[in-house]
């Protein structure tokens, strides 16, 4: 191994040490903030779904965040006891429904969704809109990368 082999490999094991701490102190800063709402990330996540998407099926909601949808099912009953969120047919299809935010829950969301967006900004304040989108191009080109490498490997 050369030696600029060597500092590339120290460079690479920087970097993911730096990304993993940044992650781990966003996440922590906006688990808290969520938190303080009484709100648990994957009842969070539900509602940001559909605050900002509409209705979604149970399953679509299940696939985007990769839980089983047993556990949707559960937290959505929990959302629709607390008046968040109400199970519409879909049309055609009787075997299924949309879940959908309530009036309340639509309040309830258009005052901690502009509160928790605040936060992500203080957050992310350090750096500038420029630096920002240059890494949000560093990152999506190293995550496809990945990507594909794993892609090209399981052929």
């Amino acid at each position: 191994m050369t030696e600029r082999d060597a500092e590339g490999k120290e460079i690479d094991l920087r970097l993911t040490r730096v990304l993993r701490n940044m992650v781990n102190a966003l996440y922590g800063s906006l688990e808290r903030d969520i938190d303080s709402y009484g709100l648990s990330m994957e009842t969070f996540r539900i509602l940001e779904l559909l605050y900002n998407k509409g209705p979604q099926p149970i399953q679509k909601i299940s696939d985007t965040f990769s839980i089983p949808s047993g556990s949707i099912t559960y937290v959505v009953d929990k959302l629709e006891k607390k008046g968040f969120v109400e199970r519409l047919p879909i049309p055609g299809d009787r075997r299924k429904t949309n879940v959908t935010l309530t009036g309340e829950g639509q309040s309830y969301f258009d005052q901690i969704f502009p509160k928790h967006v605040q936060k992500i900004s203080e957050n992310l304040s350090f750096a500038t809109d420029e630096e920002k989108l240059e890494l949000i191009e560093l990152l999506k080109k190293i995550g496809y990368g990945i990507k594909n490498r794993q892609e090209a490997s399981n052929k």
